[in-house]
């Protein structure tokens, strides 16, 4: 466990570096490789070796490396790519902010603001290289929960939809195309909504987007009048960013624009009791290291967030991800 970092810093420099890019379907030398990459060989080839031995590559002959399934994930060009996961997880942003843990745990100030002097959100407006990884291993998230979240919550009923800071629209696309009668709105900050739009742009001219006559984008902040009268507000890793005052003011936001019939829906980890390990415990820390105030929740503390906007906690749908559907509806609805 100590030197678990050890593994994932290899992954980020493989990642980084684009290698499952270049070897692709055709083994290829490490000599090759470092010449492609323009890496010192002798280190490529340690760094290979060691990844191998935990199934990501395979020496195939000595000197010689191929893809396996996990290295396959860091290839940009799959649709289920983690290559800017790996990224984002292991470039400098992360790991200042993690080296400040102790600071976190002593002070309640994330490690990420000791490290950088402001927010993370402010930080990616200023960094904007940083915040496209950032928005692009978001949507790698989303990606992997948005089948677990469709699979295993009924969306059945609603037929206008707005994602509440969905950045790329990853999710709010998935859903679209799992139900053909329902429309969506995908509601950002402007810069988001900016990046969001070329993406989408770059990606209709590769394929067709079914669900491209479905959805519109909109600019705004989620402290600030959402649009209203939608069937349902759907926020996926929204509220966990934030304290439990900002949180709450967030989901007013969501009550005041709904009309009666209206659904929030929170897609986030919720905490179990216990000892049992669960991915959703670490990242609480991972919040508690990179955004001041930041958590992940258990059912007791949605419900009384809930409450104190004025919304009924009706129900959470687990998922077989890590996260589960909070669903409310306004008190008195």
């Amino acid at each position: 466990m100590l030197t678990g970092y050890w593994v994932s810093q290899s992954i980020y420099a493989a990642a980084k570096l684009g290698i499952a890019d270049y070897i692709t379907d055709e083994e290829k030398s490490y000599i090759e490789l470092a010449n492609t990459t323009q890496t010192h060989e002798e280190s490529l080839y340690r760094l290979l070796r060691a990844l191998a031995s935990v199934g990501i590559f395979i020496e195939t002959s000595p000197g010689y490396f191929a893809t396996t399934p996990m290295a396959n994930l860091l290839r940009s060009d799959v649709p289920d790519s983690l290559r800017d996961v790996g990224i984002m997880l292991g470039d400098i942003e992360h790991q200042l902010s993690w080296g400040n843990i102790v600071h976190a745990v002593k002070t309640g100030e994330s490690g990420f603001e000791k490290s950088f002097g402001m927010n993370l959100f402010d930080y990616y407006c200023q960094n904007p290289e940083a915040g496209d990884i950032f928005d692009r291993s978001m949507t790698g998230f989303s990606k992997i929960e948005a089948a677990g979240v469709i699979t295993d919550y009924n969306f059945t009923g609603i037929n206008s939809l707005v994602d509440v800071g969905g950045g790329m629209g990853s999710l709010l696309t998935s859903i679209l195309q799992a139900y053909p009668q329902m429309t969506g709105i995908l509601f950002d900050l402007p810069h988001v909504i900016e990046r969001a739009k070329l993406s989408i742009a770059n990606k209709r001219g590769n394929t067709d987007d079914e669900t491209s006559d479905r959805y519109q984008l909109v600019s705004g902040s989620f402290f600030e009048p959402l649009p209203p009268k939608q069937d349902a507000y759907l926020l996926k890793h929204i509220i966990h960013d934030w304290d439990d005052e900002k949180a709450i003011a967030i989901l007013q936001q969501c009550r005041q624009a709904m009309a009666a019939h209206s659904k929030v829906l929170v897609v986030e980890s919720v905490i179990p009791s216990g000892n049992e390990p669960f991915p959703g415990k670490f990242m609480d820390v991972n919040m508690l290291v990179m955004c001041t105030g930041g958590k992940e929740r258990t059912a007791e503390e949605f419900f009384d967030i809930f409450k104190e906007a004025q919304l009924e906690l009706v129900r959470i749908v687990p998922t077989r991800g890590m996260v589960s559907v909070v669903e409310g509806q306004a008190i008195g609805g």
